[in-house]
């Protein structure tokens, strides 16, 4: 199976903590739909494998006009081929009912939103246009409209935020019956507003304790409604794992398309510039990133063992193997690493340890 990805860069505004390349409407959105649809034509023989998957995503490619995202489906969904997942990201001011509608007309099955708290003092403090009940009216409404896969997500380590607060914001979001949920710990990332603040003295990331807490109150809380723990921030109910999204961490071929897009071919990755206008200057004008055999691996280390289903050693070379297997050592002596059907797992109690563990093994 292969996947495509589309990458729309236009937001409302920037999130405070956001270092994704994003930018306001410049007026360019209809000649970036003419380029996505263009650098499909010109890269599709890239793709060896028959499409499963698309997914849209950005910067907030809910604000695009019914009629663009039209122009852009028609351009790469190849006639007459049943995908397995058509993602779209949104954001909760974007969703109505006659948006929705053009959605499931256009074929997409599975809606991403961005909700990040369900605390309105914790959504301002970093930037997000929505309220608390604007997020869960929207997710009333994407449910109304037929859709079954409803993705959310959170970020606890907020500026504000206590672990009380956190717990409330995830009970509020599981009572509505999403079927997947990603949940990730507050990033400070430099060139961001939020890491301007702490640099200045004016937010205070919260302590290790803190965020140990709230990852232990996900876990808990997930696990109880019945949510499967696969990936480290990934939580669904059986059956609704992001099926695009786990293809980052198997290594199955992709392309992406639009400004700042990467694309992974099974061998080699490419990257497309970080700007709209040099985008359409210049498209198709993806650059290969330069991998050596060590990187490479180490991407397959890493993204594997973010996963409930591990690493299989088998499929690194013998020498690297072995290095890697001599690395695990200790962290197999503690129980931090576990072998499960031959493969290397973190268990779940020790994912949030899993950046020491997995730096360990890291091939140099």
């Amino acid at each position: 199976m292969a996947g495509l990805y589309i990458h729309i860069p236009y937001c409302h505004s920037k999130c405070a903590y956001c270092d994704f390349y994003s930018r306001p409407d410049d007026g360019n959105i209809d000649m970036l739909a003419d380029a996505i649809a263009r650098e499909y034509d010109i890269r599709k023989s890239e793709l060896h494998e028959p499409l499963q998957t698309i997914y849209i995503g950005g910067g907030t490619p809910s604000i695009l006009p019914d009629a663009v995202l039209a122009r852009i489906v028609t351009a790469v969904r190849p006639a007459g081929v049943s995908l397995c997942e058509f993602t779209i990201e949104a954001n909760p001011e974007d969703i109505n009912p006659r948006r929705l509608d053009c959605w499931r007309a256009l074929g997409i099955d599975r809606v991403s939103m961005g909700v990040q708290s369900l605390n309105d003092t914790e959504l301002k403090a970093v930037g997000r246009r929505h309220s608390a009940a604007m997020a869960l009216d929207a997710i009333d409404m994407i449910q109304q409209a037929g859709f079954g896969k409803i993705s959310c997500d959170l970020i606890y380590g907020l500026p504000t935020q206590t672990v009380e607060s956190w717990r409330v914001s995830l009970s509020r979001l599981l009572d509505t019956g999403i079927s997947h949920l990603s949940a990730y710990s507050l990033s400070y990332e430099e060139g961001t507003l939020l890491y301007a603040r702490m640099i200045m003295g004016r937010v205070t990331p919260a302590d290790d304790d803190t965020v140990a807490l709230m990852y232990e109150s996900l876990t808990a809380m997930a696990a109880e409604r019945g949510f499967h723990h696969y990936e480290i921030s990934n939580f669904a109910l059986p059956g609704f794992e992001a099926i695009h999204n786990s293809s980052y961490w198997n290594s199955t071929p992709y392309l992406g398309l639009g400004p700042s897009a990467h694309s992974f071919d099974g061998s080699v990755r490419r990257v497309n510039p970080a700007s709209v206008k040099k985008y359409l200057q210049q498209m198709p004008s993806f650059e290969v990133e330069s991998e050596s055999t060590a990187d490479r691996l180490n991407d397959i280390i890493i993204t594997a063992l973010r996963t409930d289903t591990g690493l299989d050693p088998a499929a690194l070379p013998v020498g690297f193997r072995n290095e890697v297997e001599r690395s695990a050592r200790k962290w197999l002596n503690r129980s931090m690493l576990v072998y499960q059907n031959d493969r290397i797992v973190i268990p779940e109690r020790f994912w949030l340890m899993a950046d020491a563990i997995m730096r360990d093994l890291i091939i140099v």
